[in-house]
């Protein structure tokens, strides 16, 4: 840590975005701080499937993912809330690495490559003078030329700095996702969805023959069950057959599951009071998409190359937000907002039933939704 705490760059959040735009920083020679509330390792609520467009873009960055043998998913089962089933192969196909292991891996190579990462440390404002930011931690004050939000699907910052999706509209819904490790007997090659009344869950295997088991609901379910999660799991989701087998055969990893609420489904915008949003904090994709993981990954390489044309003094900070805008609305805003349509349609439950039906015969339907959610290898 320099000794007057200024950096060329400040980052906010220690995910998947927030890492590895700090890696690739660091690789260009930059200066760079990143802030994590949380004390690495820890687990995150997450699906814990990644997109295979990735692969490589990770293995750059100096992760070397063949050597810790992660299962390689091709096939996507999907369920409707009555036990329809629907098979598809998956063209690119994607891994299954926990995020414990993945983000504590990058977090590493960061450290590695001279980036002054602060974990443990909660941000609690970030003020911009025309010049440089104040970043106000848990761990002194900090200056950068650039801050970047990287904290994820919700925040304090979120409030401090008055976004509009904070703002309570009783048209969004609030959503509650909850994850679990589980032992199973279950293809490695294989993600399965399973809808049920308001929501729909995922399970597919992560490394050492553990499955991740994730599900999203509406808080509404969780309300009528009196904010008993058991409870809604036996009342709600093991209506579906599938998950029914799942919940009652499975043994859980866990203690307690891991659960985050007040999710907001939506695009939030790329850039708020100057400072650059990546992954979750510019939108929130739904995770039925399985491609949440990606998008903030592909969001810092794209947003890595702007940085570097504005540290040569290539494009002032203004042409610099502008450009990220642009592409964030270019790449990925259509993405989410679909993905939020198809969250609206899993809802009803008959609609769900009926779409699932007809998808079964159409294959070219089904690869143009799989294609509408995911990238290519960046």
């Amino acid at each position: 840590m320099n000794s007057q705490n200024k950096y060329q760059v400040g980052i906010v959040g220690g995910g998947l975005a927030g890492l590895t735009l700090a890696i690739q920083l660091a690789d260009a020679g930059y200066s760079c701080v990143l802030f994590e509330k949380n004390k690495y390792p820890f687990h995150k609520v997450c699906g814990e499937y990644v997109s295979k467009e990735s692969w490589n873009f990770l293995e750059r960055l100096g992760l070397n993912l063949s050597e810790i043998h992660l299962p390689q998913i091709k096939k996507l089962n999907v369920s409707s809330p009555s036990g329809k089933l629907l098979q598809h192969n998956l063209d690119l196909g994607g891994f299954g690495i926990s995020r414990y292991l993945l983000d504590s891996k990058l977090a590493e190579i960061a450290k590695k490559k001279g980036v002054i990462l602060l974990d443990d440390c909660k941000v609690n404002d970030v003020k911009f003078d025309g010049m440089l930011f104040t970043i106000q931690s848990s761990k002194g004050n900090f200056t950068s030329e650039l801050c970047l939000g990287a904290w994820g699907k919700k925040s304090n910052m979120d409030t401090k700095l008055a976004r509009a999706f904070t703002l309570m509209n009783k048209k969004d819904k609030n959503y509650v996702g909850i994850k679990y490790h589980i032992n199973i007997d279950f293809p490695d090659d294989l993600i399965e969805l399973h809808n049920f009344e308001n929501g729909y869950c995922g399970i597919s295997k992560i490394e050492n023959d553990t499955y991740c088991l994730c599900y999203l609901t509406d808080s509404e379910n969780l309300k009528k069950c009196n904010g008993d999660i058991r409870q809604m799991e036996k009342e709600v989701l093991m209506k579906n057959p599938f998950l029914k087998k799942y919940f009652t055969e499975a043994t859980f990893l866990f203690e307690e599951p891991l659960a985050i609420s007040q999710i907001k489904i939506g695009y939030k915008n790329a850039v708020e009071n100057n400072i650059l949003m990546l992954g979750d904090s510019a939108g929130n994709i739904a995770p039925l998409s399985g491609n949440g993981m990606s998008m903030a990954m592909r969001s810092s390489f794209f947003l890595n190359k702007l940085l570097i044309d504005y540290f040569n003094k290539e494009i002032t900070q203004k042409e610099l937000e502008n450009k990220y805008e642009a592409f964030w609305k270019t790449q990925f805003k259509k993405r989410v907002e679909f993905s939020k349509m198809l969250q609206k349609l899993l809802k009803n439950k008959s609609l769900t039933n009926f779409t699932i039906s007809v998808l079964k015969f159409f294959p070219f339907l089904r690869n143009t939704v799989v294609k509408s959610t995911h990238g290519e290898p960046f």
